[in-house]
């Protein structure tokens, strides 16, 4: 390839997993990173605008990387985010919703709901450690029962994850987003051997040998990183605001000790100077 391309930048990832030429691609991913969760193996999808539409003018619109559909009636959202911002699980937990309750149009019953899976794929670490790459949410009582199984949220860390020898489908396409950017597609490791990811490599050499498609690649990383230099400087211009407020209250406070030693001191003098 030209030039090394990675599959976590939006337009790429959209181009991976939401087009119709890789159709089959988005069909392995879902059944690899879903497959204890499943009640069989998706054969069929069909991909969806992924507007969220507004029902009305005062609704919220949101807008998915991928959004698919499959013959059982089945909703699933794939999202690859690259930074992370404070209000993310919200964004995370609204998003599901969304997909959830637009299923239900004028006159329909709620038998009518399916299942709605929500996958996202994460660059920077969202959760605590614990061990754990992946995580996956649903509607749970304290004792661990689930009122309802209509699917749920799943999020997949990508620095947690460090598998050296891939042991199953899932576990290859996390390395895949994980390390594609550094692939060579003349010598591709042993665990990319296989039809899904040569098939993968081939949309990546898509974005490096199309200039129309490099550029847009090139737009869009040159936005992330714009991005990213943005978040760090609030987050430095937050960290010297804290530290300045830090340092007025530490003063206000040496102020409030001095000023009860005074009185202190005034007391006491003044006790002394009594007579007895």
């Amino acid at each position: 390839m030209k030039h090394r391309i990675d599959p976590k930048i939006d337009c790429v990832f959209k181009a991976l997993l939401g087009s119709e030429d890789n159709k089959d691609l988005l069909i392995h991913f879902l059944n690899a990173l879903l497959a204890r969760e499943l009640p069989a193996p998706i054969t069929e999808v069909t991909i969806q605008d992924p507007h969220n539409h507004r029902e009305s003018c005062d609704d919220k619109q949101s807008i998915v990387d991928v959004k698919a559909k499959d013959t059982d009636g089945q909703l699933f959202q794939v999202e690859i985010q690259l930074y992370q911002y404070g209000h993310l699980p919200q964004r995370i937990v609204y998003g599901w919703a969304d997909i959830y309750s637009q299923q239900l149009q004028s006159g329909c019953d709620y038998d009518q709901l399916k299942p709605t899976y929500a996958l996202w794929l994460l660059d920077e670490n969202l959760l605590p450690e614990d061990g754990l790459y992946t995580h996956d949410y649903k509607l749970r009582d304290p004792a661990g029962n689930t009122l309802l199984m209509h699917g749920g949220i799943w999020l997949f860390e990508l620095k947690k994850f460090c598998a050296q020898h891939v042991v199953s489908e899932e576990q290859r396409w996390l390395r895949f987003f994980k390390e594609g950017g550094n692939l060579d597609d003349q010598n591709l490791p042993d665990w990319m051997q296989t039809r899904e990811m040569e098939k993968a490599m081939k949309t990546l050499m898509q974005f490096s040998e199309k200039e129309n498609d490099y550029h847009e690649y090139q737009a869009r990383q040159n936005f992330i990183r714009e991005q990213r230099t943005i978040k760090k400087e609030l987050e430095a211009a937050f960290e010297r605001e804290s530290k300045a407020l830090e340092r007025e209250q530490a003063a206000l406070d040496r102020e409030k000790a001095a000023v009860a030693e005074v009185a202190r001191l005034k007391a006491l003098l003044e006790q002394r100077g009594k007579p007895h």
